[in-house]
């Protein structure tokens, strides 16, 4: 165990004998994750920031609160920050089809007509979640049984990586989507000269655009009800990966009211009215709980649904490499309008091509060492040649450690085995910059952090599968994962100075679990429970 703390350095309180605060924990083993890694016993916290840090004998007797928890042993962790997610969109799916693990286009049915048997009306059906890599034969689904279903009802839904969606004739009818159209980075799939509904890419947004605007009241719903969850998994901040100002005005409004007390990392879509509004012409926004500093550009697709652009071709579909959802001009034009503003360029790169344009796009404009602090987002697929770009120009790469376990299972047919190497290489991207953000991309993936963290140490998913880990040459150590989840996280959101350690002077955002991380046997990580969360010094969960 790491030395506790001195009382010179990290509790100051000689002037503060018996001083009053609003909070005490105890007799916890608390990972502070500051730059030595340090643990401590007890800690006091006034007006939702951390006033002291130290051994209960200190904080003890120089403290008196009006709320004391005595963590009886309990192991306390900086509040987990998830890197890269999409919360409003998981609030969204939770009022949705859940087709998430539906081995079957048949389940995926029956889960539709479930829903919509306990939801009655003529509105637009949405779903989100389902994976052809799951079902016999891995062959993406047509909407010939939802047009037979549904002749009346528009219908769309999304796969699990969002860069897909089946929709059926009513949708396509509403959106007026023929055969035979085309657009930029996207693909209305046809067959036998038909549409099949199958959507990829750009092409969602087509069909998406014409879904009824929500209300107030849909927007506090999927909130809440996301902030609930979050918040019992032990995430206190989130950073949310593209969007709109519409969407960036109700969370600010709900934040204002006390609806929604998670702290919040937003980036803006690369879209004309991003760049028109408020958020940033005034160069960002920033509240207690809410900054917008970045600004989300879609470089390519995902894998899964062959959207990634790659270098070679798939090696299960010769012939196609995928594609750029623009083009890199538009890219070009992105970086030239951020490079002399504090906004970060985070740009979603899956394929070795696609990261191979935007990481030559930010060498144009970063030119070399910097703190801009521009991103990659996800980093998934590299070309070897290309990770020396992350350290030359300080680009961060931000990672997502289950989406290699759940990829794992069909990449390498996507891939082949050689291409496969440059894939999920966490190890190989934290030692570009000496850290490395990590986050989930729920609700593509789960919110749990704990699989992230099992992801990242064991390269394992919650069946142990594969026994030994998967291309664990590129595993994370546990102190660093953990760092990845917290400090590193901040970091890579420009708020290392308020969230992500638990220091003198940082917000009170800190978990209380009943097992240690550090030491809890791989195969009980996920059996981890949280047992307290406190934002700003507020229990929340």
């Amino acid at each position: 165990m790491r030395q506790l703390f001195a009382i010179a350095i990290i509790v100051l309180f000689s002037s503060c004998i018996n001083q009053r605060v609003d909070l005490v924990v105890h007799h916890a083993q608390i990972y502070t994750v500051n730059e030595s890694f340090a643990v401590a016993e007890a800690m006091a916290v006034q007006d939702g920031k951390i006033v002291a840090v130290g051994t209960n004998d200190e904080i003890l007797k120089n403290y008196q609160a009006d709320s004391v928890v005595d963590a009886k042993g309990a192991t306390v962790y900086p509040g987990f920050i998830d890197g890269h997610a999409h919360f409003l969109g998981y609030g969204q799916s939770l009022y949705a089809v859940d087709l998430m693990f539906a081995n079957s286009w048949e389940e995926v049915l029956d889960r539709v007509k479930a829903f919509v048997a306990s939801h009655p009306g003529n509105g637009w059906i949405r779903g989100r979640g389902w994976d052809q890599n799951r079902f016999p034969g891995k062959a993406f689904p047509t909407n010939a049984e939802l047009n037979a279903l549904f002749p009346d009802r528009p219908v769309l839904l999304e796969r699990v990586d969002g860069h897909a969606s089946i929709a059926n004739e009513k949708a396509l009818a509403i959106a007026g989507v023929k055969a035979g159209q085309t657009m930029e980075g996207g693909d209305f799939v046809v067959a036998n000269g038909k549409l099949t509904g199958l959507l990829i890419d750009n092409a969602v947004g087509v069909v998406e655009r014409n879904v009824p605007a929500a209300t107030k009241e849909d927007y506090k719903n999927w909130l809440t009800a996301a902030q609930k969850n979050c918040f019992a998994t032990g995430l206190t901040t989130i950073t949310d990966c593209g969007l709109n100002p519409k969407d960036i005005d109700m969370i600010d409004a709900l934040q204002k009211s006390n609806d929604l007390k998670m702290r919040l990392y937003v980036m803006l879509s690369d879209k004309p009215s991003s760049y028109t509004s408020s958020y940033f012409t005034n160069g960002g926004y920033v509240t207690d709980r809410l900054m917008v500093k970045g600004v989300k550009v879609y470089g390519d697709g995902a894998l899964g649904s062959r959207g990634a652009a790659l270098i070679a071709h798939y090696s299960d579909k010769p012939g196609w490499g995928g594609f750029l959802l623009s083009s890199q001009a538009h890219f070009d034009s992105v970086a030239a309008k951020l490079i002399n503003t504090d906004f970060q360029m985070c740009t979603h790169a899956i394929g070795d091509s696609a990261n191979r344009v935007v990481l030559k796009v930010y060498e144009k404009y970063l030119k070399g060492k910097n703190d801009k602090r521009w991103r990659i987002e996800h980093a998934q697929i590299l070309n070897p040649a290309d990770f020396d770009y992350f350290g030359k120009y300080s680009i961060i790469p931000s990672v997502q450690p289950t989406h290699a376990t759940s990829d794992m299972y069909w990449a390498g047919d996507r891939l082949g085995a050689e291409r496969l190497k440059g894939g999920y290489a966490f190890q190989q991207l934290l030692n570009q910059n000496g850290w490395l953000p990590l986050g989930t991309d729920f609700p593509v993936e789960e919110i749990n952090p704990f699989k992230t963290f099992l992801a990242a140490v064991a390269r394992q998913d919650a069946k142990g599968f594969p026994a030994g880990g998967f291309q664990m040459e590129n595993a994370l150590t546990r102190e660093q994962t953990i760092r990845g989840m917290t400090i590193w996280a901040a970091k890579a959101n420009r708020m290392e100075k308020q969230v992500g350690s638990i220091e003198v002077g940082k917000k009170a955002d800190f978990i209380l679990l009943d097992k240690d991380l550090m030491k809890v046997p791989t195969d009980s990580i996920l059996q981890i429970k949280v047992l307290k969360t406190y934002s700003n010094g507020e229990r929340v969960h």
